[in-house]
């Protein structure tokens, strides 16, 4: 028979529920409620759905500082960023948090500023075992990482202190689609209006673009300067793309791209009968700008959920899981701002 436990004396309906209220509505002991909340295989399964049916009606939660004591696991997570998170994408963020909860963690978000003794002090704090059950990094730790890794650590890609991604980041792999899909269309004649040189991910695109450009035998027009603003794609529209004769833009970013195609319908060329024009990045507007953008989508909550399952992959001894490559991440999505060459 199981063991009904009395409701301690002077409890209020407005308290936070406990795991004695719980076992008096479930009809069992605090000691199996316990091992319910641990998941102890050897729990009935009747009883295991009466336990549940109590907590639910309680609205019980597990104290979780007790549990950490107990258990010298926190449930806990973290994300380190560098200094300056302006840039990071949000859906990276979105995606690793989702992934990070399913699992029943939670995921805290911290970035490692100041210079490199704050960073260290930081680091070491944020490695401690009763703080956190493992360490997801979108920055390079530094060597002393290593020597001070308590808890599993998992870097996935790489960014600086100014959130200028690197490494798998920045892989630029589909410019090449998308150059041979405009030279299927009939274009021969091409521009780029870059990102800006300290960028990686610019460097990157250029990069593939003059690549792919000198590959296919095709003739790149020009090459100007931009700063992921529209301002600068409307620049380049009217100061060189208009004049040198290319049919097709490759632009370093869909922001660029919206002002390349302001800019040439403001001369009144056309979009894409006379010029076609395509972006990196798939922002939201793009699928309604007119013409609508045709772009590369980069899967970032995806990466972000990869990331947290590499971690938890460590954290449960189970078979490393490896990052996600450039061709499992992103994909071109034609629109209507891309299409054959103009013939007449």
């Amino acid at each position: 028979m199981a063991e009904v436990v009395p409701a301690p004396r002077g409890a209020s309906a407005k308290k936070r529920p406990t795991i004695w209220e719980v076992a008096r509505l479930a009809g069992v002991s605090h000691q199996t409620v316990s091992r319910f909340l641990r998941e102890d295989p050897t729990v009935r399964p009747e009883t295991a759905r009466k336990v549940a049916a109590a907590v639910k009606e309680l609205g019980y939660r597990p104290n979780q500082a007790a549990r950490t004591m107990r258990t010298r696991r926190s449930n806990r997570l973290t994300l380190i960023l560098p200094g300056n998170t302006e840039r990071i994408s949000p859906e990276l963020l979105r995606g690793a948090a989702a992934e990070a909860h399913e699992a029943g963690y939670l995921l805290d978000v911290v970035s490692l500023e100041g210079d490199a003794e704050a960073r260290a002090a930081r680091l070491e704090a944020l490695l401690e075992p009763e703080g956190t059950d493992g360490v997801l990094s979108f920055t390079s730790l530094g060597e002393g990482a290593a020597a001070q890794r308590s808890v599993p650590i998992v870097i996935d890609g790489v960014y600086d202190d100014e959130m200028r991604s690197r490494g798998a980041f920045a892989d630029a792999s589909r410019t090449a689609d998308l150059i041979r899909h405009l030279a299927d269309l009939g274009h021969r004649r091409f521009a780029h209006v870059a990102g800006p040189d300290e960028w990686p991910s610019a460097q990157g695109r250029r990069a593939v673009y003059e690549e792919t450009v000198a590959e296919l035998g095709l003739e790149s027009c020009a090459i100007a300067a931009g700063d992921w603003s529209m301002r600068s794609g409307w620049e380049a529209a009217k100061g060189v793309i208009a004049e040198c004769g290319a049919t097709a833009v490759f632009a370093a970013s869909d922001q660029v791209a919206f002002g390349v195609i302001a800019g040439l319908q403001s001369m009144g060329i056309e979009v894409p009968r006379d010029i076609s024009v395509c972006g990196w990045d798939d922002w939201e507007i793009g699928r309604y700008y007119r013409p609508t953008l045709t772009t590369v989508s980069v899967n970032r909550e995806r990466q972000g959920r990869q990331a947290v399952r590499r971690l938890l992959a460590q954290l449960r001894g189970e078979p490393p899981v490896g990052p996600m490559g450039a061709a499992e991440l992103s994909r071109i999505i034609l629109r209507e701002s891309t299409g054959p060459v103009r013939t007449d």
